[in-house]
Parts: structure tokens; sequence; C-alpha cells
């Protein structure tokens, strides 16, 4: 809320265009001020030029890339799980030394992180070296244990063999083998063993044994390998090896043959892992101090440069004299926050100790002003579900003061369950209560969603229990808040107070009860509120309910869209429109009325006076056959009979309906023909005038009322604008063939209240009496099974999938049925230049 001044829901704020000129050199100062005010939304000056030929493009340039690092910097904290936290009273920067401070910090913590790397790097690979060393030597040490045991058996057996077999054998050429040693990946393994064997034709010999979860020196993370000695004879067999474990990513480490320099190589592979885990150690607490440093300061830092960037985009905005001296912006302000602005001026000046201070003063403009609603927290969602349909036009009536009562309550008519609207008003409350907390959390996208929507909810959830006290309703469950059924039985059985469950299931205590039907007791009245609980679970219950329900639909959505139209004259009137008034206001509230107003009556008057008139035969005859009420026809003798005489509700009744018949067609061309002609007429006396209006002085445009200054700025666009009576007629020809067909669409739309109402009821009957009935009558066990199916079905069906049905179809009966009839919704929203909106964007 401004200082000296209040906001008005009902209708935008009013705005005026302003010019600030502004100092050069204190420019910055006072366009920092203005974002902390939030109240000016600048227009772009310079939209000819590129952004990379304006006057501050260096200057955003440089604070892109402060962000660029201040993303680095998050997400570095967020790897290493500190918390960014918010120093109180921190010190604000200038901009060149926070640049600098910031270019700094990027370059120690990439060296500290090219340093980790590194040892980190070096630290896998010693790790895979030992691995390598123990177990490649596990191979040697136990195939020379198998061949010392061949020898031993070849020289025992020596004294048996023949003694001429030495001569009749040549000794083999002795062939040395190679061998290459590495490690890994555990699932490469096999398609690495299959190729080597094609490639060597067989002449390989592989070893291999799996070692575990290692970290791998080249991705830095840990992965599944394998040790594994290759054996192979020839040069050429070693070349296609070495490439072969090239192309899997194998890493090969050097392994020597002698026992004693492996156990040496070992020894030193394990002093250097120990130096290389100390020097790691202490580069990790330098890096965690570097971080909690930053860590300290990042969230005002973030803050600050978000802060220069909107500022030196918003200097981009404005325009430059030819001296360079002065820069000269336009923007929308809100007329009751001009002295605050004024203010926030004078000490940006007094700050920057500038000898000359921001001139602030009106322009005089017939563009269209945004549009600029206050609201809290709790106005906020039902104001942003009138702009999902479209933005108001400046000054245009906002439906939102009306949504915020009629779309909660529709909804409730299609969702009334009072055990159902507690459990909902639960969940709203729960989110209401803990606000602040999960406001400052990172909700999901549908949770976020309904905590957005809270105050909606909690809305809604009111209005459902206020109409399952109506519908008298607890999860289908009919209740006696209000006391026993006020009806009893007929006849013999009325002395007997038999309670009302008894008289649904026992014919023989009460006969009436399904024959002539019940009395209502000696000296009782109707029911004190809503539904009388003795209809539920008899045979005519949803004869009645739908009954009661289709005519309280009507008779809702009949007012609703009366008070839309009344709502357009809200609008004619305040921008002096008074041809609309005469040719669619009133042709429209006398087609509405005499048709669809009529029939509300009617039911209202069979209410109150318990006529038997069937409604339907009424509306039908009254179009079929006018003057015909009471179905009259004549028969072979001549002589007049009523086929319907319980249709005639009162006297005059034909005459009546044919005058309101008569009316409803006369309003079709009231509506259709003049508007376009009187538009014709107008313009051709504009151009036949000579006189040439002034510009108005902007002391004449301050002394101008909002309506006087719309009025000329509606003159003023007729005027420039080409005149085409063709496109005016045909706009007139839809917008009547509009309203006179919606007018009979939207009144039977209005009728998904009753069905959807309906669906709910039955839904919520069919899982207490077919799933948690049958399991009470079944037994303990499948009262359990039972139960939790109940609880189920009415959470994900009744609780989650209806709530979103009624949801959608409320919303629908407001932006169709109710929004189409006076609200325009071509607007623009006011988007002021504000550090709040953007302390909330993203970096």
């Amino acid at each position: 809320m401004f200082k000296g001044g209040t906001m008005d829901m009902f209708r935008s704020e009013e705005m005026q265009l302003m010019q600030l000129m502004m100092p050069a050199e204190s420019a910055h100062d006072t366009v920092a001020a203005l974002g902390h005010v939030g109240l000016l939304q600048f227009k772009d000056l310079n939209t000819d030029k590129s952004a990379f030929q304006r006057s501050y493009a260096s200057q955003v340039k440089r604070c892109d890339e402060m962000a660029r690092k201040l993303r680095f910097f998050h997400d570095q904290v967020q790897k290493s799980e500190l918390i960014v936290g918010v120093r109180m009273g921190a010190d604000s920067w200038e901009l060149d030394e926070l640049e600098a401070k910031l270019d700094e910090l990027e370059s120690e913590l990439l060296e500290i992180n090219g340093n980790s790397e590194r040892l980190q790097r070096s630290h896998s690979e010693l790790m895979e070296l030992q691995l390598v060393l123990e177990k490649a030597g596990g191979f040697f040490d136990d195939a020379q244990h198998r061949a010392s045991a061949a020898q031993f058996e070849s020289s025992s057996g020596a004294m048996e063999a023949p003694l001429l077999a030495g001569e009749s054998t040549t000794d083999p050429k002795t062939v040395r083998l190679g061998f290459v040693a590495g490690v890994i990946q555990q699932e490469k393994l096999i398609p690495f063993e299959r190729l080597l064997f094609r490639a060597t034709r067989g002449n390989m010999f592989l070893k291999s044994t799996a070692v575990g979860s290692v970290l791998d020196p080249t991705s830095g993370e840990k992965q599944e390998k394998a040790v594994f000695v290759v054996f192979f004879a020839g040069e050429r067999a070693r070349t296609k090896i070495l490439k072969i474990c090239e192309a899997f990513g194998a890493n090969r480490y050097p392994f020597p043959e002698e026992p004693a320099r492996q156990r040496q190589m070992n020894a030193e592979v394990t002093a250097r892992l120990r130096e290389l885990h100390t020097t790691i150690e202490a580069g990790e607490r330098h890096r965690e101090s570097v971080l909690q440093n930053i860590a300290v300061n990042l969230e005002s830092w973030t803050t600050q440069t978000k802060q220069e960037t909107a500022i030196y985009h918003t200097l981009n905005k404005l325009s430059v004299d030819a001296s360079r001296k002065v820069l000269v912006a336009e923007a929308w302000c809100p007329v009751s926050g001009k002295q605050q602005v004024q203010d926030a001026l004078s000490e940006a000046a007094q700050r920057a100790n500038s000898s000359v201070s921001t001139i602030f003063q009106p322009l005089v403009t017939y563009e269209a002003p945004p549009t600029y609603h206050q609201t809290n927290k709790i106005t906020h969602s039902f104001q942003e579900i009138v702009d999902a349909y479209g933005v108001a036009k400046y000054r245009e009536a906002n439906p939102a003061p009306f949504t915020i009562v009629t779309f909660p309550f529709l909804f409730a008519v299609m969702f009334g369950d009072f055990g159902h609207g507690l459990l909902l008003l639960a969940f709203a409350l729960w989110m209401v209560l803990r606000e602040k907390t999960m406001g400052r959390q990172q909700l999901d996208e549908i949770l976020g969603m309904c905590f957005g929507g809270r105050y909606v909810i909690l809305l809604m959830a009111i209005f459902s229990i206020y109409t399952g006290l109506i519908y008298n309703e607890a999860f289908s469950v009919p209740m006696s808040i209000f006391g026993s059924s006020h009806w009893g039985c007929a006849g013999p059985a009325a002395s007997q107070n038999i309670p009302t469950l008894s008289i649904k299931f026992n014919e023989e205590l009460c006969p009436s009860a399904f024959t002539s039907g019940l009395q209502m007791k000696t000296g009782q009245g109707p029911y004190p509120f809503g539904v009388d609980p003795v209809w539920h679970g008899t045979k005519t219950e949803l004869s009645y309910l739908n009954s009661v329900k289709m005519k309280l639909s009507i008779l809702l959505g009949v007012a609703q869209m009366n008070g839309g139209v009344i709502l357009s004259l809200f609008n004619n009137r305040y921008f002096r429109d008074k041809l609309s008034i005469i040719c669619e206001f009133i042709p429209q509230m006398i087609f509405l009325n005499a048709l669809f107003g009529y029939l509300c009556i009617l039911i209202i008057a069979k209410w109150i006076s318990g006529s038997y008139a069937d409604l339907y035969h009424i509306m039908i005859y009254m179009f079929l056959q006018p003057g015909n009420v009471d179905c009259s026809t004549t028969n072979a003798a001549g002589v007049t009979v009523a086929g319907c005489p319980r249709n005639k509700m009162y006297a005059g009744q034909e005459g009546f309906q044919v005058f309101l018949l008569l009316i409803a067609f006369a309003a079709v061309p009231w509506m259709l023909i003049p508007k376009p002609y009187i538009l014709k007429k107008r313009h051709e006396a504009r151009l036949a005038q000579t006189q040439h209006y002034g510009r108005v002085s902007p002391h004449d445009e301050d002394a101008e009322t909002p309506n006087q200054r719309l009025t000329s700025a509606a003159h003023a666009h007729d005027e420039h604008e080409e005149f085409d009576f063709g496109e005016i007629l045909v706009h007139q020809m839809i917008h009547t063939i509009e309203f006179v067909l919606g007018a009979v669409s939207n009144t039977a739309s209005y009728l998904r209240l009753w069905a959807l109402s309906l669906a709910h009821s039955q839904l919520s009957a069919v899982f207490y009496d077919r799933v948690l009935m049958f399991g009470v009558q079944s037994g303990i066990g499948a009262l359990f099974i039972a139960f939790f199916v109940f609880i189920v079905a009415t959470l994900g069906v009744l609780m989650v999938m209806e709530t979103l049905s009624a949801f959608l179809h409320a919303l629908r009966l407001h932006w169709v049925e109710f929004q189409n009839k006076f609200y325009h919704g071509d607007g623009y929203k006011f988007a002021p230049f504000s550090f709040k909106i953007v302390e909330q964007e993203e970096l």
C-alpha cells in the first residue's frame, strides 16, 4: 500500500507516464534507489539499437561474467554440501572491487581444483598399480609353484624312462614370452578377452581376477574393475595387444619379473600413497576453508550482482542527450506512488552529492497504460486465476474480488461433502500454518502449485463444509446435526415414533413410506437447515435431489450471468460509453431475463406455492405455442380441453409470456443494428468538423480526471484509426450472435454444477456401501482390506481426481460463462523495476 493513497482492487491503480531527466554521474545511484522503491516500469527508448550498441553494454557484459563465476561458486559449494549463509549487515562492494574479488577467488579455486584432480588422479593410478603388483605377483608366484611341482614330478620319473627316449625326440626351440599387465572394467573383460583371442589367433594367454570397486583415474568415479595379465609371443602380437588395451580403456602398468624388484616397487608405491594421502587431506582442508569463506558471502554477492545487472539493463533503456551528460527516461508510475518516488529521488541525489537533482515530470500520452492490481498473499492466487484468462484492460472492472467468493462456492456446490471438506481443510491448514517453512524450500511442481494456491484451497474447503451441511452428507452418510427428521409415518403408524432408519428397511413398520409417502409430524415445520436426512437411502432420493440441484444450478448460473452483464454497465459508465449502455446492456438484460430470468422466477414461485406445474412444458410451449399455457386443444365437438391445467400458475400468464417472448425477440435487432450506424454517423460528423484540437499541457493533464483522460484517449484513437463500417457491422453481428446463443448454452453449462455434485455424491455412496459396508458384513479380515480400499479410493478418486475435476469446471464457469459478459482481458501487466522481483529470479 502506498503512502498517502489506497489501492482499489475493483479497478487497477491509476497510472501516469512520467519523464525522468537524471545527471549521468548520478544515474546509477538514482536507478538503484528506484529499484528499492519498485514503482516504475521503464520504457525502452533505444529499440532501434542492438544489445551491443547500447551505452552500458560493457558493464552488462562484466555483470554477466560475474554471474557466471557466482554460478560456478554455487556449484562448488553444493558439491561440498556446505550451507550458504546470509551474512547480516554485509558491506556493499563497489563493482570493480567485487569483480576483482570474484576473479581472484575463481583463479584460486580453479588452481586448487586442478591440483586436487591431479593428486587424486595420481593417487588412483598408484592404487591401481598396487593392485597390479599384488594380483599379478600372485599369478607369477602361482605359476612358479606349478612349474616347480611339474619339474619335481618329471625328475622323479626319470629312472623309469626308456633308454632311447631321449634320442627319439628333439629339444624344442626355447621361446621367451612377453606379457602386459593392467586394470580394466569388469564389464569389458569378456569382450576384451574375445578380441585378444581373435587378433592373436589364439596365440595368447589371459589371466585375470576381480578387485572390486576402484576409483578410476580418468573419470574420477568408482567402477568395478579387474586386474589382467596377457602373455604373448612376438612383437606383432605385442603391438596388437597394446592397441586393443587402448581401445578398451584399459590402464597398463609396468610390472617387473623379479620377485625382489616387485617387493621393492610395492614398498615404494605404499610410501608414495601415504604421502599423497597426506597431501590430498591438506588440500581438501584448504579447499573447504576457501569454500566456507565463499559460502558466507555468496548470498550477498549474488544479490548485489543481480541488482547491478538489472540496473545496467535499465540504464540501457534510457536515451542519452548529445552532450552525454543527461539521461532521459520514460516510465509508468502509479499516481498514488509519485510522492514515494520523488522522496527516493531526493535521497539518491543527496547520497550522490549531486548539485543537480533528477527532474520528475508527467508526460501527455494516449498510449494504453499497464494494469496494476495490488494484492496480498490471500488475494494473489485469485488474481492469478483471472490473469490466466487475460490481463484486464486499464481501469477495467476486475473480476477477482467476486472470484474470491464465487469460485470456491461454485467448487463447493460440485464437491459438497462435510467429511471430504474436512480432509481438504486439513491439507490447506497444513500448508497455511507451515507457509514460512515451505516458502523457503524448493518444492516439486505439483506441491509447489498447491502451495501457491493454499488460500484458494482453504476457502474451497470451508465452502465445501458449508455445502456438505446443506446436502447433509459426510462421506455420503446422512447426518442429524440439526435434529431428527421432521417427517414420519402416515396413517395408523403416525402415533408411533419409529426411527428413520427403521422406516427405510422395514416395510411392515411403516407401509405408507412405500405407498402413499410420509407426512410431516404434528407441530413440526421444515427441517431447520439443509436437506432432511429422511431422503437419504430412499427410492425417491435421486429424483428429489436431482430436481433440487438442477434448479439450484439454473438459479446460480442466471444470477452470475446477470452479475456479469451488470458489471459491463459499470465499465460503460466508467468509460463514458453511453452508446454501449443503450445498445448493448439494456437489450442484453432484457433478452437474458425475459427468458431465463423468468424461468428462475417460476422456480422460486413453484417452491413457495407448492405448485405441481411442469416447468419444462411451460418453457417449451412458450416458444412452440405462445399463449397456450395449459396445453389446450380443441376436440371434435369444438370444446377446448386443457391438457395440463396445473401448468397455469397465475392469472394472465398467457399474455405475460407472449409479451416476454416479443421483447426478447425485439432485443436481438436492438443489439445488432443501431450501434454500427450511430458509430458511422459520429465518424462522418467528426470528418465534417474543421476544428483542430490543441495539445493538452501537463498542468491540464494533471487537472483531468481519469475518466476524462480515458475519454480523450478514446477520441484520439478514433480520429487516427481508419473507420471501416463493414468491419464494425460484422463485429457487432458476431457479438450479438455470441450473446444470444451464449445465453442458452451458458445457462445449460451451469447444469454441470448439478451433474458433478450428483457424480461426487454417488461415487462416495458406492465406496461406502459397496466397499466399506461389504467389509463390515464379511468379517474382521475382510474389514481391514475393505477399509484400506475405502481409504485409497476416497483419497485417490474423491480427494484428488474429483477435486481437480470440480476445480477445472469452476474455472470454466468463471472464464467462459461469467467473464465473457464484461471482461475484455486485452491489457498488459504492470512490470515494475523492482529489486524484490529481481532477487527472486535465477542468476
